[in-house]
């Protein structure tokens, strides 16, 4: 193998090595690369989840006060959202009753709306179709 040398003064299996790790490199990016971009969309479905749990518990803190109106519960609610861009949400109230002393706060958001992937629906089929809910149930003050 000494006296094997190539034009340029490398020899033949250093040469051979170099090709390998470019197709072993063409080979792992793609699952690396899908690997790292499903680790950062796992975490943004998580950031949002916990984002929505939270906002609907303040809404429902803001709903429990005497005198609360169904739209000081909605804008302390998108207040909450907005810093994190999740503004596209279904907000539902079920207000108390006097049978029934405890407030209802329901936020939904769709996954398709916050996927940073855009839409992945043709990729992972009903991936796409999941929906970030949160409810809250508190008791109503005053009554």
């Amino acid at each position: 193998m000494r006296g094997m040398r190539t034009r340029w003064g490398m020899p033949v299996r250093a040469k051979a090595q170099r090709g390998a790790a470019v197709v072993e490199m063409a080979v792992v990016a793609p699952i690396l690369l899908s690997l790292m971009f499903g680790i950062i969309e796992f975490s943004w479905y998580m950031s949002a989840q916990q984002t929505v749990t939270n906002a609907t518990r303040e809404g429902c803190r803001v709903a429990v006060i005497k005198g609360t109106s169904d739209q000081d519960v909605i804008n302390r609610i998108n207040e909450y959202l907005a810093p994190a861009g999740l503004t596209n949400c279904t907000i539902s109230l079920r207000r108390a009753t006097v049978d029934d002393p405890t407030e209802t706060v329901v936020v939904s958001l769709p996954y398709s709306q916050i996927s940073l992937l855009g839409d992945m629906g043709s990729m992972f089929p009903g991936l796409c179709d999941k929906t970030i809910t949160a409810t809250c149930s508190m008791r109503k003050e005053g009554t």
